[in-house]
Formats: structure tokens, C-alpha cells, sequence
């Protein structure tokens, strides 16, 4: 039926995407120490880190991998390093060109104009192709100072300070881990992966190494990808079902 001119239905307001606990909630940083303690002894911290790149090179593996399988990142990388062995070749390479050598990840088609934008940037603004200089600054300069740059969000520059040889205390948080946070309640249902970097920091001691940070990282990751599913998580061998808000209602709907 038509709506009465003067009689319009206001226009939605637009979902805001931020914390609905305060970051520095004790009762959220005590839950989070206690869920690190309790998954290290199940995923063996300290955990080696997988790689051991030059931060630049992380930022090319870490741009390849979103939406993408690990495996076809990892073979989309050491392609582009057999094709490009100097990052300096990239800039000069013909978009398609990197585009057919980075084939087997998602959207090869955005990424390749994508980590040549991002090199140009690098080397625009440093006056060199290189990362190297982050290890000089503070975790949160160094963030800031990536993020500046188009195509590189809180995900990505956490892994370039965390991931690389650099092993500065930074915390990424990728998908799986998002979602062990919401359903443990350390960060809200509407909170998005980028937001949710500095709560769930915020949660953990501001003391803690890169190892530590790492450690918290992997181990929410791998409980996501082998207990915490998407789809039909195994709430019932999960070594945190007591604490998970999620995991008690769907217990108490069976």
C-alpha cells in the first residue's frame, strides 16, 4: 500500500560497528587471562612461529591471504617471489601479469593492483621499499603509520609487525579468532574484526611479549578452526564451555 505523502518511514539508522563492553572491563580481562590458560596447554604454547619474513615481505603475504586458504596463499607468495625475486620488479610488472602468477587466491583481480598500490605507497612515503624501519617505533606508531596507507587495515598491520622477523607485541585478530571472542562475550555480537583489535588487546597485560600476543592469537585461531566451527561448533569437547555464554545456551536448547 502507498504511504501518505508526509507519512514517510524515517530512513534506518546506520549499524554502527563498536564495543559494547568498555576494553578495560576487569571482569573481561580476568575471562581472558583464564581462556589463555587454560587453550595454551591444549595448542602448546609457545607456539613457533610459522615463517620468518622481512616486514615487507609479510605485508605482500599477509595482502594475499585475506579471504584466501593458507595454502593458496603460501603458493601464491612463493610464485610471486620465483617470478619477482626484487619487490621492485612488482612496480614495474603489468597488473595481469601478477595477476596470472597469483591465480590460486580469491580475487587475484583486486590483488594485484592492490600490492602494487601498497608497494608505491611504501616507497613514496619512506623514500625506500622497505619495511625495515618500523623495528624504531613504538607498536602503535608503527600501526598507525601502516594503516595510513590505502588496502592496509588493523588485521594486516598487526601481522606485519607480528608475523615478520620484527616480532614486535602486536595482536592480530583474523576470523576464527573473532568469532571464539564474540562467542566467549570479550567482545559484542555487533563488533566487527577491525573494531575489535584494540578491545581485545585492551584485555590482555599491557607487559605482555610478542610471544605471549602471538600465543593468544594462534591459540584462539586454532580453536576456532578445530572446536570453535562456524557451522556445528563441538561445544562438548571444548575445554571452555563453562565460561562460554554461547556454548551454555546452545547446551540448554538441546
Amino acid at each position: 500500500m502507498p504511504i501518505a505523502p508526509g507519512h514517510e518511514r524515517p530512513a534506518p539508522r546506520p549499524r554502527r560497528s563498536r564495543p559494547e563492553t568498555p576494553p578495560d572491563d576487569p571482569d573481561l580481562a580476568a575471562r581472558a587471562l583464564e581462556i589463555h590458560r587454560r587453550l595454551c596447554p591444549v595448542y602448546g604454547c609457545p607456539i613457533p612461529y610459522f615463517h620468518s619474513l622481512d616486514p615487507l615481505s609479510e605485508l605482500v603475504s599477509s595482502l594475499l591471504s585475506h579471504r584466501t586458504r593458507n595454502a593458496d596463499s603460501g603458493r601464491a607468495f612463493k610464485a610471486l617471489r620465483a617470478r619477482y625475486p626484487d619487490w621492485a620488479q612488482v612496480l614495474d610488472a603489468e597488473p595481469a601479469a601478477i595477476e596470472e602468477t597469483i591465480a590460486g587466491v580469491t580475487w587475484p583481480e583486486l590483488k594485484a593492483p592492490r600490492i602494487q598500490a601498497v608497494l608505491r605507497a611504501v616507497a613514496e612515503r619512506h623514500g625506500a621499499l622497505s619495511l625495515d624501519f618500523l623495528r624504531e617505533m613504538e607498536v602503535d606508531a608503527a600501526r598507525t603509520w601502516l594503516e595510513a596507507i590505502p588496502g592496509i587495515g588493523p588485521k594486516t598491520s598487526a601481522a606485519v609487525l607480528a608475523f615478520s622477523v620484527l616480532r614486535m607485541p602486536a595482536l592480530p585478530v583474523d576470523s576464527h579468532h573473532h568469532r571464539v571472542a564474540q562467542r566467549l562475550g570479550l567482545v559484542g555480537a555487533r563488533v566487527d574484526v577491525g573494531p575489535a583489535h584494540p578491545v581485545l588487546r585492551a584485555q590482555l597485560p599491557a607487559d605482555w611479549s610478542a610471544q605471549d600476543l602471538y600465543d593468544n592469537h594462534e591459540i584462539l585461531m586454532l580453536h576456532g578452526q578445530q572446536v570453535c566451527h562456524h557451522r556445528n561448533p563441538a561445544c562438548g569437547r571444548c575445554v571452555l564451555l563453562d565460561l562460554c555464554p554461547t556454548g551454555q545456551a546452545r547446551r540448554g536448547a538441546v
